[in-house]
């Protein structure tokens, strides 16, 4: 069994709340891997297929876990999507969810094209912590984290809670950053 020096972060939420924002800026600081599973799908047709009601493609969730193994084995890697109770609950030491308020939410979605259902059902699933319920079901209680994704200061707060030592809270802990910013756990 491979020994990860730097841990795996899952990045989720509904859509819109920040997960590409956020996961673009920590791979840059950190040195850590981005994945966005909705491009991987894309270029690797993953999907199972057309949800007309939403007007989508399905995500094939075996294939991504198959496409993504072997990467997610060597660490390092932030994952970012909307859903997260499908992935190995051993691929990854730290589980972040967005949150955003409501009204937030709905000018987003909105912006993004969403219409009808689409956008009710996304609104709705942020209100009932739908996203945050299925994280605390699919992995530890204590790797799972909301972060507020409301206003452009939230970025900045986050990244720095997530990566500089003097500022972590207790969630944090377990982190500690290398040489050249790079995050890895404390094992």
């Amino acid at each position: 069994m491979k020994i990860m020096k730097r841990p795996n972060i899952l990045l989720t939420g509904t859509p819109g709340v920040g997960k590409t924002t956020l996961g673009k800026e920590l791979a840059q600081r950190t040195g850590l891997t981005y994945v966005n599973v909705g491009d991987l799908a894309q270029e690797g047709q993953l999907f199972d297929g057309f949800d007309e009601e939403y007007q989508c493609p399905v995500l094939d969730e075996d294939r991504v876990v198959d496409e993504l193994e072997d990467k997610m084995g060597d660490g390092g890697v932030i994952v970012d999507y909307h859903g997260c109770d499908f992935f190995p609950e051993r691929w990854f030491q730290i589980v972040f969810v967005l949150r955003t308020d409501n009204t937030n939410l709905y000018s987003r979605l909105e912006g993004r094209g969403y219409t009808g259902k689409k956008l009710q059902d996304n609104v709705q699933c942020e209100i009932f912590q739908t996203i945050y319920e299925e994280a605390m079901e699919a992995y530890k209680e204590e790797i799972v984290h909301q972060l507020p994704s409301n206003e452009p200061e939230d970025l900045e707060r986050n990244l720095e809670q997530v990566t500089q030592p003097e500022r972590k809270s207790e969630p944090y802990k377990h982190f500690q950053t290398e040489q050249q910013g790079h995050v890895s756990l404390a094992w």
